[in-house]
């Protein structure tokens, strides 16, 4: 069939739908001479590798022909129980095994969200900037994106309230906890006040994204917005950040009315996530202290955030600003008005250094003069080197533009 031909048969959604930008600019990080902070990808030193291993030899030793048949679209229940006993230990969360779905990742938990909730025209309220992932997700639904002010301890919450009485969104989709891409965390005193807003106002669903909590190495922890708003929330999470991304396991936590939907979407998606995965990542959380790796996880990113920041004060032209996260994995960029982040990368590959320019992730025209930058997958030495890079070119670039 010809490509004319094919095109004209595509669904109408297809038109508005865009290739992942990370996903794209990663395939030109991939020579060994490029210094990236482009991908928001786990440092692999990382992984329990060998415990994962031993996992594996375990279940298919004791219940191989068990986890190698289908199994139910909710999930693996000894993982759940898992989840929903993590929740009250560390945030104080009390939620049951049947308020939570296993899913392929957090990202099929967005993906899941959007099929059950929205119509084409529907409004979705985001942080301004927002994760790319989740603008890539809804947008195949087709709804309008209303982006909100950010401050620097999380949302403006009078144009919250003022987006969710005036422009009657179904969603409201946040990061409170260093949130990708800007590595901003709502304070507790904004969390209250978020969930203020819900509990007076319940025409629109607050979905909670949270991949990052546990990668705090600063500061004092705080409870997810789901604390304050009980079963009128979504909350999805992910065992990319704390286990591995390669095994694509996440999970949504929400009341059972909305649990029950979400499975009719999912058997329908893919009938059940990876069974032997997740009888694995189970195994391997059954039989070592999660608590214990993620001490050493924190860490090493807290070494290597400290590195990019007092690298980009060294390095970085007076007039940019950029965010200092308390955990999590990125820093967020802003040169001054009018400059480009996507020229700024062509100068910066010369040099071969790269970063995400910012604009992916708004789902209108603004931020083309901001970048996101990640220090999770680099050592010390090469942010430094990297930042160094970035910081001459972005010196000159600016230059250039004032003459």
């Amino acid at each position: 069939m010809e490509s004319k031909t094919v095109q004209n048969l595509f669904a109408d959604r297809m038109l508005v739908a865009r290739r992942s930008f990370i996903r794209e600019i990663l395939k030109v990080t991939e020579k060994p001479d490029i210094i990236s902070f482009a991908g928001g990808l786990p440092n692999p030193s990382t992984f329990p590798v060998q415990q994962i291993a031993d996992a594996a030899a375990a279940v298919l030793r004791e219940s191989g022909a068990e986890a190698l048949q289908y199994s139910t679209t909710e999930g693996y229940l000894p993982l759940r129980e898992f989840i929903a006993e993590r929740y009250a230990a560390a945030k104080q969360l009390k939620v049951s095994p049947d308020e939570l779905i296993i899913t392929s990742g957090s990202q099929q938990g967005l993906d899941l969200i959007g099929k059950v909730f929205l119509n084409k025209g529907d409004k979705v309220l985001l942080e301004t900037p927002s994760y790319l992932g989740a603008l890539q997700s809804f947008s195949l639904c087709e709804p309008v994106f209303v982006h909100l002010p950010m401050q620097e301890d999380g949302v403006d919450v009078a144009a919250l309230e003022a987006a969710v009485t005036s422009e009657w969104p179904k969603l409201f989709y946040t990061v409170p906890e260093f949130q990708n891409p800007s590595g901003i965390s709502y304070s507790t005193e904004r969390r209250e006040a978020v969930a203020g807003v819900f509990r007076r106002f319940s025409t629109c669903l607050l979905v909670e994204d949270d991949p990052y909590s546990e990668l705090r190495f600063m500061g004092e922890k705080k409870p997810p917005l789901k604390a304050f708003l009980g079963d009128s929330s979504i909350l999805l999470g992910t065992f990319s950040k704390v286990v591995a991304p390669g095994m694509r396991l996440g999970w949504i936590c929400a009341n059972k009315t909305i649990i029950d939907k979400l499975v009719i979407a999912k058997q329908a998606a893919d009938l059940h996530t990876n069974y032997f995965t997740q009888r694995v990542v189970y195994r391997h959380l059954k039989d070592n202290s999660l608590d214990t790796h993620l001490s050493s996880v924190r860490e090493l990113y807290k070494k290597q955030r400290d590195a990019m920041v007092l690298a980009c004060e060294r390095s970085f032209p007076l007039d940019v600003r950029f965010t200092k996260p308390e955990g999590g994995m990125f820093l967020w960029v802003e040169m001054p008005a009018g400059s480009s982040s996507l020229d700024l990368l062509e100068l910066a590959l010369k040099e071969k250094v790269a970063f995400v320019p910012g604009d992916a992730f708004f789902a209108d025209s603004r931020g083309k003069n901001t970048m996101r930058l990640s220090f999770s997958n680099c050592n010390e030495a090469a942010i430094e080197e990297g930042i160094q890079r970035l910081g001459k070119v972005m010196k000159e670039y600016l230059s250039s533009l004032s003459h």
